[in-house]
């Protein structure tokens, strides 16, 4: 997200969020105000990946925690912790099991956290949900979402995301994985086995998936960057991989949007800025649907930078109030 720059007013107390994204390649944490904003030098990263221990994932956590903790300006007050993580998740024992990071299955990755601004001196609320809502929320509170209630943020990347807010209120049900609308079923095309199931939407329109149907079509390169550079040159076959993509995200949200009367689907991550004509694939599905309900469905790019995901985790803080209980 960007805008103006602004500066905080220390001789009054300024509750801040301690923000955290975890994901399947890296970690960040940083400091979040009431408004959405970023605290300037406050953001940290550090990797994760597919072949990190549970020591390498416990020093990445805890070390991007501790940085943005020690970035607390003078007279700001952080009110709690906001965790952000790649499911399945489990919200109500704070277990996660993100799919490309093996080593955690069923890690209590509240309660490290916990344990870890515990021993920084804080005695505030920490809480988890799947990155899908964390974003979703980001879109409503200050994204491209905002005066809409009825509305699901999907990610389209290395994987497929999503979460849902209806009727103004986050729908995430007793484990909290409502929203993986990258594992819904997507008929009459056939993606890679990668879940046992080359219907899921995951496994036919991801950025990888995407890539990889180009290449067995015949495309050389290896990349999302790639491909997308050559449907700008008009390769055929990239033409026909972004098409292909497109149809089948935009089958989904119709499915959605059938299901939990949509107003608003709102895309970011990085394989959704591969061409704004993959959005242009979607909304010609949604445009065709036999129901008129579902065609009125708004298909829209993410209104937030890669700040998103750290605004939609300290959206857990700052705006729990549309959480369930």
């Amino acid at each position: 997200m960007s805008g103006p720059a602004f500066v905080y007013r220390w001789d009054v107390p300024t509750p801040l969020a301690l923000a955290v994204d975890f994901g399947g390649t890296k970690v960040e944490a940083a400091l979040v105000d009431a408004d959405g904003r970023l605290v300037p030098d406050s953001r940290f990263r550090r990797p994760t990946g597919r072949t990190a221990t549970v020591a390498d994932l416990e020093a990445s956590v805890g070390g991007v925690v501790r940085d943005a903790h020690a970035a607390l300006p003078p007279g700001a007050e952080i009110v709690g912790v906001g965790i952000g993580c790649a499911g399945p998740i489990d919200r109500r024992l704070g277990l996660v099991s993100p799919l490309n990071v093996p080593d955690w299955r069923d890690y209590p990755l509240r309660d490290f956290i916990g344990s870890v601004v515990a021993s920084l001196g804080l005695e505030v609320p920490v809480t988890l949900e799947m990155d899908g809502v964390a974003i979703t929320m980001a879109e409503h509170w200050v994204g491209a979402a905002q005066g809409v209630d009825n509305v699901m943020g999907m990610v389209v990347s290395t994987g497929i995301g999503g979460g849902l807010i209806v009727g103004g209120r986050v729908i995430t049900g007793p484990t909290g994985n409502a929203g993986h609308i990258g594992h819904v079923e997507v008929g009459e095309i056939v993606g890679e086995n990668t879940f046992g199931n080359p219907s899921a939407l995951e496994a036919i329109a991801s950025g990888p998936h995407t890539v990889a149907w180009a290449r067995s079509q015949g495309f050389t390169g290896s990349t999302g960057e790639e491909l997308a550079a050559a449907y700008a040159a008009g390769d055929e076959v990239a033409v026909a991989a972004i098409a292909r993509t497109g149809e089948a995200v935009g089958r989904a949200i119709a499915s959605a949007t059938a299901l939990l009367d949509l107003e608003l689907v709102a895309i970011g991550g990085g394989f959704s800025h591969s061409t704004p004509d993959l959005f242009t694939h979607m909304r010609e599905v949604i445009e065709h649907h036999y129901f008129p309900f579902v065609r009125k469905v708004r298909i829209v790019p993410s209104g937030l930078s890669s700040e998103g995901p750290l605004i939609g985790a300290a959206a857990l803080i700052h705006r729990a109030h549309l959480l369930p209980a």
